[in-house]
């Protein structure tokens, strides 16, 4: 008897690969910090490109030299593409934060008060240099998704009324034109309705992030190797860090690269 002939030995075998990649995965996975760090990494080369790269290419010293404009144009498409891996690993993150927060009302009000403390920030570095109104940074969309999954969560069994609260949360990033907007708030609820099973997780949110732009579908590799531990926490630099590198890369683009009159 061969062993397809044997339910038990096939009934065994999603066990026992369940096991194997939990075992894998506490011995050789990553904890919450390491990816965090990932996420900050590419996000602050992502963020270099938009602010620094791209207004040095349209500076007269740069243009006027082609060889230099076209390093410079391949560094900052390299350097957007590495940024793409940031925004799946945060959104996994905020799910794994409110299925273990102990206070979600809390957690809203911190990522609301980060979201206010980083709008200006947002729109100096990667924007106008000025106040923009119809363009929010990804605090706010990371907000609505979290709301959106408390609104799901407080409403289980009553189907009709939690596809109301994620619809509401769409149309409200949307209108609010938020940083990814209804498209990151839909991978957040992916994302936490797939909470059991790490591997749809992954398949389906890489599958829904590569229409997007590549290599986004990447960054569920580390979100594989995540063992569920929350590894050295510094919560309050992974918070600051947002407005902070902002501001940071605004003054740059805004005061220093100015005043690099030899390349107009």
């Amino acid at each position: 008897m061969n062993n397809t002939d044997n339910p038990g030995t096939v009934e065994r075998f999603p066990a026992r690969a369940g096991a194997a990649i939990h075992h894998f995965r506490e011995k050789y996975g990553w904890p919450g910090s390491v990816l965090k760090m990932i996420a900050i990494i590419t996000m602050l080369i992502d963020h270099t490109g938009a602010a620094l790269v791209l207004p040095l290419l349209s500076m007269r010293g740069i243009y006027t030299n082609p060889e230099l404009f076209q390093n410079l144009k391949t560094l900052y498409y390299i350097m957007r593409r590495v940024g793409r891996l940031a925004f799946p690993i945060f959104c996994f993150l905020l799910v794994e934060g409110f299925v273990h927060t102990h206070n979600v009302k809390k957690y809203a009000q911190r990522m609301f008060l980060f979201a206010l403390i980083s709008e200006f920030p947002f729109d100096w570095a990667l924007k106008t240099g000025q106040p923009v109104m119809n363009y929010q940074n990804v605090y706010f969309t990371l907000l609505i998704g979290l709301l959106v999954m408390w609104g799901v969560s407080e409403m289980t069994g009553r189907i009709p009324i939690q596809l109301l609260i994620l619809v509401s949360g769409l149309i409200l990033a949307h209108m609010l034109k938020t940083d990814y907007a209804q498209r990151g708030v839909f991978l957040i609820e992916v994302l936490y309705i797939l909470r059991t099973s790490r591997l749809s997780q992954c398949l389906c949110g890489g599958a829904f992030i590569e229409y997007e732009k590549m290599p986004a579908p990447l960054a569920f590799i580390p979100v594989f190797m995540y063992n569920g531990k929350r590894g050295r926490q510094l919560k309050y630099f992974f918070y600051c860090f947002y407005p902070v590198h902002l501001m940071i890369l605004g003054i740059i683009r805004n005061l220093v690269l100015p005043s690099l009159t030899s390349l107009n």
